[in-house]
């Protein structure tokens, strides 16, 4: 691995800002507002941020409107935080997305999983090599849905991959990551990556670092969940959990995309540039939005 790959990769601590993409009432990307968005994120301490990621909704962008959204974070930041680009679809466009992120000025990419569920692992194992082979810049594998490894993959990966610097775990089975970390040691970085309600576990099992949807509405609330949870301070993180996650998820789980939807609704209630959801996502049903406004109220102290 590249030495300033690995140092920037060792530098990633604590939590990652995931912001939402804002859309207009026409679902046209809303750039102003993602500006607004990016700047008021960078306010905080995040170790970095990941645009067009999944909570970005990535797979319902063109290649182009994912440059332009890199372009515009990275504006937004002015230097003061590393932005992390998502890119995925197929090798000839997620290459290009990754080119073109490169180019606009993302620190790194976030490397999605294929459009095709049922790839063989030697076809897997090409598509991201393919991608991470278009850029110069660190690259993560985001092991998600049906891109799942094992150790031995990992290994392979890392091997077959020159700029893999970091892992963003999606799976959520912490006995399997434990596994794939202590099989491939510092070779990596290693994220948590599937939701703020499983900082417990993955701060338990020793990763560096947690990606939070919660940034988008209450960033000091994502930063105590990483410092208890690197503290080890049982305690305080689950009374943080219980109080103000465990609801929050309990929303989301309600129905398949409302990880997005739910954010992006309390967003508009509190006044931030969030606006629809693009098919195959559904806006928030009406009769739940004054559920969604006492989370909400709820989480004013972190505000």
């Amino acid at each position: 691995m590249n030495a300033a790959h690995r140092e920037f990769a060792r530098k990633l601590t604590g939590v990652f800002g995931f912001p939402i993409t804002p859309f207009k009432k026409d679902r046209s990307v809303d750039y102003d507002g993602l500006a607004r968005n990016v700047d008021e994120m960078t306010r905080h301490p995040f170790c970095a941020q990941v645009t067009v990621g999944g909570s970005g909704e990535m797979y319902s962008m063109t290649v182009e409107e994912c440059v332009e959204t890199v372009r515009v974070s990275v504006n937004a930041t002015a230097g003061r935080m590393p932005v992390i680009a998502g890119a995925g679809f197929n090798e000839p466009m997620g290459a290009a997305m990754a080119r073109g992120a490169e180019k606009a000025g993302a620190a790194a990419l976030l490397l999605m999983p294929p459009y095709y569920t049922n790839a063989p692992k030697e076809g897997l194992f090409q598509y991201y090599e393919a991608l991470a082979g278009a850029v110069d810049i660190p690259v993560s594998l985001y092991s998600r849905d049906w891109a799942v490894f094992s150790p031995e993959d990992v290994a392979t990966l890392a091997d077959r991959i020159p700029n893999l610097s970091f892992w963003k775990d999606g799976q959520g089975d912490t006995r399997k990551y434990q596994r794939i970390m202590g099989a491939v040691g510092d070779r990596l970085a290693w994220v948590g990556g599937i939701g703020d309600d499983c900082v417990s576990g993955y701060f338990g099992i020793g990763v560096q670092s947690y990606t939070s949807s919660i940034s988008n509405v209450a960033p000091r609330l994502s930063l105590a969940l990483a410092d208890a949870g690197m503290k080890r301070e049982m305690d305080k993180l689950n009374a943080l959990l219980k109080e103000y996650v465990h609801p929050l998820y309990a929303a989301r789980d309600r129905m398949r995309g409302y990880e997005v939807s739910v954010m992006k609704k309390m967003m508009e209630l509190m006044g931030k540039a969030a606006g629809p959801v693009r098919p195959p996502l559904v806006d928030v049903n009406p009769e739940e939005v004054a559920g969604i406004q006492k989370l909400v109220d709820l989480y004013q102290p972190w505000v």
